[in-house]
């Protein structure tokens, strides 16, 4: 049994990691478009936060646009239909892990089921 405060923890959606939408932004959007892109990813970071999503029922009543992939994989729209966010849930524990951000035209070219988060591809180009 968990302690009061706990419970309290687990009731909304922790989204790991933060981090990698913010180096896709600086390190893969146009400059030009940063702001855009950025504002839209903070919007929805903040909206999955605060989420207590238990299905993909609830999560799809929130966002009608999102794609159900399977019982464990989400694909939202960033910035209307222009980027895409693939994303692991379990919403038993009510952890969200980020796996794939990009372009629509480079999540038409990927399997949204089977791609994992690399690191490499969201890294500075300058380092």
């Amino acid at each position: 049994m968990l302690p009061l405060w706990e419970h309290a923890i687990l009731m909304t959606v922790r989204v790991i990691a933060r981090g990698t939408l913010n180096d896709f932004v600086q390190n893969r959007v146009e400059r030009k478009l940063q702001g855009a892109v950025k504002d839209q990813l903070d919007a929805w970071y903040a909206e999955a936060v605060e989420a207590k999503w238990r299905s993909s029922a609830e999560l799809k009543a929130q966002y009608g646009s999102a794609s159900i992939v399977s019982s464990e994989r989400v694909v939202f729209n960033i910035k209307g239909n222009d980027y895409r966010l693939i994303v692991a849930i379990n919403y038993h524990y009510q952890v969200l892990l980020i796996k794939w951000p990009g372009t629509h035209k480079e999540y038409d070219q990927i399997d949204a089921e089977k791609v994992e988060y690399e690191k490499e591809r969201h890294a500075n180009p300058s380092n």
